[in-house]
């Protein structure tokens, strides 16, 4: 499945790159497949896994803002297995060409 999940603490100021770190650094020391994004992360693997590290990522910003917003968007699809490439891929396809990654 592919999750992509934002992790917003509030009360903390305007730039939060800091708390990003914090979370990619449990993103990266889960193993799991990823692509940051401006507005967010993708992560890639079993559900149960990739929750954990939601759930992880989530329980961190708590620590160190009195308030946090978690947002998960969710794609899985029965029999397919998830990449972070094929959905790119597939569109690029289509179009014939390459797109603006």
């Amino acid at each position: 499945m592919l999750a992509e999940v934002s992790i917003v603490p509030l009360g903390k100021g305007e730039s939060l790159s800091g708390f990003v770190a914090e979370s990619m650094k449990i993103i990266e020391a889960s193993g799991l497949d990823y692509r940051m994004n401006p507005m967010g992360t993708v992560i890639v693997g079993d559900y149960d896994d990739v929750m954990a590290v939601v759930r992880k990522c989530h329980m961190r910003m708590m620590e160190l803002a009195p308030r946090t917003v978690t947002t998960i968007k969710i794609d899985d699809r029965k029999g397919v297995k998830a990449t972070l490439d094929s959905k790119i891929r597939s569109v690029e396809k289509r179009l014939g060409k390459e797109i603006k990654k």
